[in-house]
């Protein structure tokens, strides 16, 4: 009885998967997330970078762009001197092609420069202001906590 139940548990493990709604999502036509990091509690910081491990395990890499969209308190995750581990994770995810975008605003009132942050990374002049078009542009917004 216990073989019979530990197939059945691995058999719907087995075909437990993701389905993709329609228009299902390609290489011309590829789903599109814009993730906020606007807080740079570690604990928050990698719940973040998780949530997005687990978006790109879903979908086939070239039919996924991902974009993390850094303003406030978040820029401070993408400084050098953050957390060493956090930023091997970062450092990964662009390995994967996913975006990490910096507010200059942010930078500007905490006096900090280009220099400060990692390799890598973009920057605009309003964070929130690139969330917003990036939306207008198809994106799907997501607020990971």
């Amino acid at each position: 009885m216990k073989k019979f139940l530990l197939l059945a548990i691995l058999s719907l493990f087995a075909y437990a998967q993701s389905t993709f709604s329609n228009p299902q999502p390609t290489f011309e036509n590829p789903r599109k997330v814009a993730i906020q990091l606007y807080d740079s509690d570690l604990k928050k910081v990698n719940h973040n970078l998780s949530t997005i491990y687990n978006i790109l395990k879903e979908y086939p890499q070239e039919s996924l762009k991902v974009v993390v969209i850094a303003y406030g308190n978040g820029v401070r995750a993408l400084k050098k001197d953050y957390d060493k581990q956090a930023l091997t994770r970062i450092n990964s995810l662009m390995e994967y092609d996913v975006e990490f975008i910096i507010c200059r605003n942010t930078m500007e009132t905490m006096k900090w420069t280009e220099d400060d942050f990692i390799d890598g990374v973009s920057y605009v002049q309003a964070g929130i202001v690139e969330l917003i078009e990036r939306q207008v542009a198809g994106y799907i917004g997501i607020i990971a906590y």
